[in-house]
């Protein structure tokens, strides 16, 4: 094998292997909605401790980055590639942070709501729109879609809104009611994770530009 198909080579296993990793950062984001809307301490336990191997995925990828970077100091497109897999994956990363954020929480908030509560059945709705938008997200980054990349961009608006009704349904609910702060807040906290897990499946979408194109929303970024 020649040094420049082993390059290639190379370069078509980091692209698996940000896939991979996207893979099971969008898995643990299901696990954790699932868990909340089920109740399920075990579950979300599960989803806590899965977390390590999304960390450990994104140092195993740095570090083939590092290396195909010191190996031929790469230019143009196959430069874009691995700047493009060593960003990304740190917005995965944070995805599968969230997804156990949430996870976390879950015992807390299934001792002080009821089951079926709507403002916890709004969560779950806005969770699976944001999930959706990481799977788009996902699959325009490996095929380099960038019409599909803008519709994970402009379904953000969509998961905002939900947050801001859901914030003054749960504001409404304190003002009436005190006693029900925590129980507001703990919920609070797991959409604002489902609004930022969106946030990410942004970045992941804007980043599809950069690949095909050079050029990225956040120039200050170069």
């Amino acid at each position: 094998m020649t040094i420049r198909a082993q390059y290639d080579a190379d370069l078509a296993a980091l692209k698996t292997a940000v896939a991979e990793m996207g893979g099971c950062a969008a898995d643990a984001v299901e696990a954790a909605l699932e868990a909340l809307c089920t109740a399920d301490a075990d579950a979300a336990a599960a989803v806590v401790k899965g977390d390590g191997r999304i960390n450990s995925m994104q140092r195993d990828i740095e570090h083939r980055c590092m290396t195909l970077l010191l190996r031929q100091q790469p230019v143009a497109g196959d430069l874009r590639r691995i700047s493009t897999a060593m960003k990304t994956v740190t917005d995965i990363e944070r995805i599968g942070d969230h997804a156990a954020d949430i996870a976390e929480i879950i015992p807390h908030l299934a001792a002080s709501r009821k089951a079926g509560d709507p403002a916890v059945s709004d969560a779950i709705r806005m969770g699976q729109k944001a999930h959706k938008m990481l799977l788009d997200a996902l699959d325009a980054l490996t095929g380099e879609d960038e019409p599909a990349a803008q519709k994970v961009i402009a379904a953000d608006d969509e998961v905002d809104y939900d947050f801001n009704a859901i914030k003054r349904t749960l504001a409404a609910e304190i003002a009436a009611d005190p006693a029900k702060v925590d129980a507001a807040l703990d919920l609070l906290m797991v959409i604002k994770y489902l609004e930022r897990i969106g946030d990410h499946a942004v970045n992941l979408a804007e980043w599809v530009e950069f690949l095909r194109t050079g050029r990225y929303q956040n120039e200050a970024m170069f």
